[in-house]
């Protein structure tokens, strides 16, 4: 499978789980709203609180995982599921923050790019792992 033909399949699933590490060497996992309005390239994006436990968790260790599950497979095959392990970063920049944004987040963020404290999580896939209950396998993501 291609990047791209992953990155159609991604498109209808909501939301993925994003795992840091926690302070104290544990595993902290939550769910981010998947922006499928924008394009999947290897680099997923999900806003946040600048002051909130995901963004403490990156600072300390960036390195990070991504679930996603698809609702269902075509013709009562099993669904997509998704894990990719990636580099995080936190992004700050009101332009990266316009090319990322959907109505749907001003439930969250009320003031929506303008919102106090906002923040983008950046993920870079450096790995993507895919089962969709026939085929699996590995998907090579540019540097």
């Amino acid at each position: 499978m291609t990047l791209k033909a992953l990155a159609k399949a991604m498109r209808d699933i909501d939301f993925a789980m994003l795992t840091t590490r926690a302070e104290d060497g544990s595993k902290a996992a939550r769910p981010m709203s998947n922006n499928g309005e924008v394009e999947y390239d290897g680099d997923s994006w999900y806003f946040t609180w600048e002051d909130s436990r995901t963004v403490r968790d990156i600072a300390r260790d960036a390195q990070v995982g991504l679930t996603f599950q698809g609702s269902q497979g075509l013709l009562g095959k099993p669904p997509l599921f998704v894990s990719v392990e990636g580099e995080a970063q936190v992004v700050k920049d009101k332009a990266a923050f316009a090319a990322h944004w959907t109505d749907g987040l001003d439930r969250w963020f009320k003031q929506g790019i303008d919102t106090p404290g906002l923040a983008l999580i950046k993920v870079h896939a450096k790995r993507i792992h895919y089962w969709d209950g026939e085929d699996e396998g590995e998907v090579t993501v540019p540097a």
